[in-house]
């Protein structure tokens, strides 16, 4: 559940704090398992009250999600900013993706958790903003020097669901985040056997 800190901050308004409580409780129990009921009941008001901000719960999913999409992106950004190389750059922006997923609570844990075909009738709005995000790393992807048989697509897709499973893994105080994300690139990169030596 989301603490009393979180969803209780003065500082916060009460569509904030619907946001806070509503987006701390789909990724931790997904989109079905959370009922508008439970929303309220972490934030402390009436089911009433939720819906004087929000039409519906897929709406605050919408707004959780592009608020969680628009964060990862300014973070992607801000990470490979300076970076002089595409493989440099990709191995920012896997660190940037990781920080976010693994620290930083429930915006960018619901981008990952909850899928577009979860919830119909906003299936459409979610593809497009997860698109958003994901056009950063086919930018990046689509620069590596990599051989010609390799489909960058499914590279892309797996380097994705790499880093995304991680959160199922991970262990706070475990392998920091830039290990993570070098031996994932590095592995990519150069794969994992050793190389023979020559007759």
């Amino acid at each position: 559940m989301p603490t009393a800190l979180q969803v209780q901050n003065p500082q916060l308004g009460g569509r904030e704090r619907i946001l806070v409580a509503a987006t701390e409780l789909f990724a931790q129990s997904g989109y079905h398992a959370t009922s508008i009921r439970d929303i309220a009941r972490a934030v402390g008001v009436t089911v009433g009250a939720i819906y004087a901000h929000f039409a519906s719960k897929s709406e605050i999913l919408l707004t959780a999600y592009a608020q969680g999409v628009e964060r990862v992106i300014k973070a992607v950004d801000d990470a490979t900013a300076t970076a002089d190389e595409p493989w440099e750059r990709l191995e920012a922006a896997c660190r940037a993706h990781l920080d976010l997923l693994l620290y930083a609570g429930g915006l960018a844990q619901v981008v990952v958790r909850v899928q577009p075909d979860d919830v119909p009738d906003a299936a459409a709005d979610l593809v497009a903003l997860r698109d958003r995000y994901e056009k950063r790393f086919r930018a990046i992807v689509s620069e590596l020097d990599l051989a010609p048989h390799i489909d960058r697509r499914l590279f892309r897709l797996t380097l994705m669901g790499a880093l995304n499973w991680s959160k199922t893994w991970y262990r706070p105080g475990g392998t920091d985040t830039a290990t993570i994300a070098r031996q994932i690139v590095e592995t990519l990169r150069h794969g994992a056997t050793t190389p023979q030596a020559a007759p």
